[in-house]
Parts: structure tokens; sequence; C-alpha cells
């Protein structure tokens, strides 16, 4: 028997209140006719809560983290949203880093999303989690800042943690050796 080769991941956006083609075609770094002629569309006209097939996106070659989902991407560009709201471009790629380090290290979970939601005992690694901030929708930097850290962009330099040292009360955290500080956040690796 032959061997079915699986499906490659589909990436969809859900089209927001606001949203453009155009700005859409900019967030996920394709032509703006390639996005026309993918979801048969007759013009530029969408509408909120409409799904759009985004084309040519999340190859293994463009991505040196492999194929992930639309879902995944997207709540990894809602933790780079809730978690570095106020950083610049490299400190949220810097977050979101941190969280594909986590994902390929085996002192941690496999799946983005399992790396994000993950609790030990009663306690949540991130403190979206916690508060339902990471339930706010991503803005188009957050996104952008998820696909350059998918791509294999890692401005920490293999950090595993990270933490703001004027607002951490977890003292732990802070025993940890520093790799770098990007913004307000401080980047750490395990001893």
């Amino acid at each position: 028997s032959q061997e079915v080769p699986a499906p490659s991941p589909v990436v969809c956006y859900t089209v927001q209140p606001g949203d453009t083609l155009s700005e859409i075609a900019e967030i996920f770094n394709v032509s703006l006719n390639k996005l026309v002629k993918a979801n048969n569309l007759r013009n530029s006209t969408i509408r909120p809560n409409e799904i759009l097939v985004i084309p040519d996106k999340l190859k293994p070659s463009s991505l040196s983290r492999g194929n992930i989902l639309r879902d995944e991407l997207m709540l990894l560009a809602r933790a780079i949203h809730a978690e570095a709201r106020g950083e610049s471009f490299t400190g949220k790629v810097a977050v979101g880093a941190v969280i594909l380090n986590r994902v390929s290290s085996p002192k941690f979970p496999a799946t983005i999303g399992e790396v994000i939601l993950q609790r030990d005992k009663h306690t949540v690694q991130f403190s979206p989690v916690a508060d339902g901030s990471i339930n706010l929708t991503p803005d188009e930097v957050a996104i952008k800042a998820a696909f350059e850290a998918l791509r294999g962009t890692d401005p920490t330099g293999g950090a595993l943690f990270f933490y703001n040292p004027q607002i951490a009360s977890d003292q732990w955290i802070k025993t940890l050796p520093v790799v770098t500080r990007i913004g307000n956040h401080v980047f750490a690796t395990k001893a």
C-alpha cells in the first residue's frame, strides 16, 4: 500500500471589523492579486467574519520552525500582543521566540498551544492566560512578529524565560542567568 501524504496546513484569516484586503495582504506578505485569486473574489470588498485563505504561506521552506495551523499562529500573535504591548517590534519577536524555544525544548510541551496554556499545579506560565488578556485580538504588528519568530528570528539567543523586572513578583525567575535585555523585558535561560 502507498502512503498518502499528509495534507499541508491551510492558513486562513478571519476578517476583523476595519480590515482591508490590502492590509491583510501586507500582514501575510502575499500579493493582493494572489489573495483575490485564492479566494475567488470579484473585487476587494470583504466583510467582518469572512474567512480568507492565505495562499502560499507557512510552507516548510519559508518557516524554519515548520508548518503550523492558523489557530496556532493567531494564539502566538495573541500571546505576543498580550505580553509585549508597548514593546518594540524586536521585543515582540523576542517574546514569540521564547515561546517557540520552549516548543523546541524537551523540558516544555511540544506545541504552541500547550506551551502558552501550560499550568504547573495552579500556576500559569504566562500571566495573560490568568488575567484573560490572552483573548484580546492581536494587532497587525503582533501578527507580523509571530511570523518573524516562526521564520526563525530569535533576538534572545535561545532564551526560555522572560520577565519585566519592574513588575515580576516571582523571586525564582530573577535568579535565572540573563541572556539579554530588550525593552522592558529581561530574557533568561535555565541554569
